[in-house]
């Protein structure tokens, strides 16, 4: 390593997420004579970001430098670490062809970038950019960490894990520590009380122990506390991360599996069977399932940064808080030695035994100089497994998709996803891939294509 690190962001057109990520980084004692390595393909994005870069170092008065880059080749040269966070094909028109068609044949979405047909086509349009990445890493910067924040996670670090297994990757995701900050608003509890461990495959992990540690010194099992509250009706509280969405899916889940799951119910929602179907509006409403939920969070994040963007080149101060996210612990505790832990979407490799072994999962990771270094876990309950294994099924064969290039192997992930296979017959489900795939046309790979 140089006697600065390098920070290359991938996607840095990602204004909103730009600020929260390197803002945490420069707010870092270690890393404040950091250099940040900006690259997009939007030249008007890409200065949007290199201006709102330069008045977070204003602003915390630190002597990190920036620069900007159209070439992804000039941003990896020489990096110590590259954050990635882009999505290909963009709002429109292919995150709206990824629900708009699906619609047409029945077929109903919340977010569809994780699993189920959109999540589906966003990781075929998806690893192969990444592909591009890892392989100018491995020329330019092959000792690197890539923090990879890019949905749909684990299809994306598998199809990684596949190609450039020699590419230090971690996928990055906020739904732990956000769940964290959730159940302990309903609980109305500190959240530094609480102690906790989670495993699973990423938005579908669930907390095998959640507890409080007492001023005595001991651990209070908070699981009954969160039943006895939700039968009450007393929780959960209102959803402050996005009050259009309640915490209700969740609850249910932890009422019928016994453990509280780590993404959002309007994301669970369609991960399984049971809360979206055809004819029934009463699941619906009793569940307050907001479909089409992301088109809204879209256009409202293309209003925020249009209302943002010009506040980007002044010169006053702006605000600055931490946001939580992972990266700059990681970054900090590799390049200072000051031991963290996350937690971090890697190659399973026995991490769960009763999970595929090459599958990824969600675990908590010890980081310090030496890197990334997952916690073994063991067995998880078997339900948990089970229930986990119907979406690891959809990764596996979308994953095999694009790593054979197998254009059959993607009606095959759509055929065994559970959600899908709930509401569509055989041919709407052929039907439906075939013209997603004509519809988004050059966005994916031409072996999709033919």
């Amino acid at each position: 390593m140089a006697n600065l690190p390098k920070i290359a962001f991938i996607g840095a057109g990602s204004t909103v997420f730009l600020k929260n990520l390197i803002g945490d980084v420069l707010m870092r004692e270690e890393l404040q004579n950091a250099h940040i390595a900006l690259m997009d393909i939007d030249p008007s994005r890409l200065d949007d970001a290199y201006h709102l870069t330069g008045k977070i170092i204003s602003t915390l008065d630190v002597s990190a430098s920036v620069s900007k880059h159209l070439d992804q080749r000039e941003a990896l040269d020489g990096a110590d670490f590259v954050i990635v966070a882009f999505q290909i094909g963009g709002y429109e028109p292919c995150t709206v062809n990824d629900f708009e068609i699906p619609r047409k044949y029945g077929l109903r979405q919340t977010i569809g970038d994780t699993l189920g047909i959109g999540g589906i086509m966003r990781g075929i349009r998806t690893v192969p950019h990444l592909l591009g990445i890892c392989k100018d890493m491995t020329e330019l910067c092959p000792e690197a960490i890539m923090l990879q924040y890019v949905n749909p996670m684990v299809i994306n670090c598998w199809a990684l894990s596949v190609l450039y297994p020699k590419i230090s990757v971690v996928g990055l995701c906020h739904s732990v520590q956000w769940t964290v900050k959730e159940l302990a608003n309903d609980l109305d509890i500190p959240i530094d009380s609480i102690s906790y461990q989670c495993a699973g495959i990423n938005h579908m992990a669930f907390f095998l122990r959640f507890e409080q540690i007492l001023k005595d010194g001991s651990y209070k099992d908070l699981y009954p506390s969160l039943v006895s509250g939700f039968k009450k009706g007393i929780i959960p509280k209102p959803n402050s991360l996005n009050p259009r969405c309640p915490n209700i899916i969740r609850y249910e889940m932890l009422k019928r599996l016994g453990y509280f799951v780590t993404e959002s119910s309007e994301h669970f929602a369609e991960y399984v069977p049971w809360f979206i179907k055809n004819g029934r509006s009463d699941l619906i409403e009793k569940f307050h399932i907001p479909l089409d939920e992301y088109l809204v969070r879209c256009e409202e994040q293309i209003d925020e940064w249009q209302a943002q963007s010009e506040s980007y080149r002044d010169n006053s101060p702006m605000e600055l808080n931490p946001s939580h996210e992972y990266a700059s612990d990681i970054i900090n505790s590799v390049w200072g030695g000051a031991p963290s832990i996350i937690y971090g979407n890697v190659p399973n490799n026995n991490l769960i035994s009763n999970l595929p072994d090459d599958c990824v999962v969600e675990v908590p990771c010890l980081i310090d100089r030496n890197g990334i270094q997952p916690e073994q876990i063991g067995m998880i309950p078997t339900h948990l497994a089970t229930l986990m294994k119907s979406n690891i099924n959809v990764q596996e064969l979308t994953v095999k998709a694009i790593v054979e290039e197998n254009r059959e192997d993607i009606f095959y992930a759509a055929m065994m996803d559970p959600h899908t296979a709930a509401e569509l017959d055989l041919q709407q489900i052929w039907d439906m891939v075939n013209e997603l795939l004509e519809v988004h046309g050059e966005w994916v790979p031409e072996w999709a294509r033919s």
